[in-house]
């Protein structure tokens, strides 16, 4: 009986494990597209409990020819930030301001660790992410960990679903920019209105 129970069960424990694809139509993708003027890079970002320094969640901010976020099964949206599959396009300046303040509160941090790199190893990211699909819960490291293992000068990233073991790594490489974000707002970000983002 127990065996039968969970051949029944089956494919609805996988569609709760399951990604969920999205996919904005093309023209609202391309009126999003935005070109900062900043040199490439790639930004990891991850959140940090201040209770006890575990990670909550990672993403990659990528600035070639446009600058998007890969959020891998991550809970941010915004009704004006057109996304595929867990990458959001047109992040201007308000758009990332806007993605670490859902994030940091008053029991999580945020670390940000800018990684300056060539126009082609930005390109390159680009396409990774925008080729990797819609990732499941709990995979967000693992996604980033797989797109930077292809980069150069990520050689030796770990292979992780821990996202401060990714920060870590992320610490020795030669250049990078941290920086860190708190905010005391309450634990329940279900609350934060989307801005305009004018």
């Amino acid at each position: 009986m127990r065996q039968l129970i969970l051949v029944l069960c089956f494919p609805f424990l996988l569609a709760a494990c399951g990604a969920e694809p999205v996919w904005a139509p093309e023209e609202e993708v391309q009126r999003a597209i935005y070109r900062h003027d900043a040199p490439p890079s790639i930004t990891v970002i991850t959140v940090v409990s201040n209770r006890d320094g575990s990670g909550g969640h990672s993403a990659l901010l990528i600035n070639g020819s446009q600058r998007l976020i890969f959020d891998p099964a991550g809970t941010w949206h915004h009704p004006h930030i057109p996304e595929r599959n867990d990458v959001h396009f047109g992040m201007k300046n308000a758009a990332v301001d806007f993605y670490l303040d859902y994030h940091a509160r008053e029991t999580w941090h945020v670390v940000s660790q800018e990684i300056p790199v060539s126009a082609e190893v930005a390109e390159r990211a680009l396409a990774l992410v925008k080729g990797y699909g819609a990732v499941s819960k709990a995979y967000c490291t693992r996604a980033n960990t797989d797109i930077l293992a292809q980069l150069e000068g990520f050689e030796g990233v770990p292979r992780t679903f821990y996202p401060v073991k990714l920060m870590n790594f992320i610490d020795t490489i030669p250049g990078v920019k941290r920086s860190t974000f708190y905010d005391d707002s309450p634990a329940n970000n279900g609350t934060i209105k989307a801005p305009a983002l004018l």
